[in-house]
């Protein structure tokens, strides 16, 4: 298996209200996720390093440079901004 580098850090901030993610993306995630980590998830937002605008973290989540995320740092690869194949 090939090892994915991160380019950037981003940090991951909370919103005061949830925000709104299509519902394909959540019914994709409740096969790996419990339902109350989804809902704490969708108030939290990330500042796009390549899109260069806010974006839901679930979104993130989904990205193909999404590598982990360790303590409220997302670690991105920094490559596209396209969402995984659900």
């Amino acid at each position: 298996m090939q090892s994915r580098t991160p380019i950037y850090y981003v940090e991951v901030k909370k919103g005061t209200k949830a925000f709104k993610v299509d519902s394909k993306i959540i019914e994709s995630l409740k096969k790996s996720l419990n339902t109350k980590m989804i809902a704490t998830m969708k108030k939290e937002y990330v500042d796009c390093p390549i899109v260069k605008q806010e974006v839901v973290f679930l979104i993130c989540y989904n990205c193909v440079s999404h590598i982990r995320r360790i303590r409220g740092v997302v670690h991105c690869e920094g490559k596209e901004f396209k969402l995984k194949e659900i």
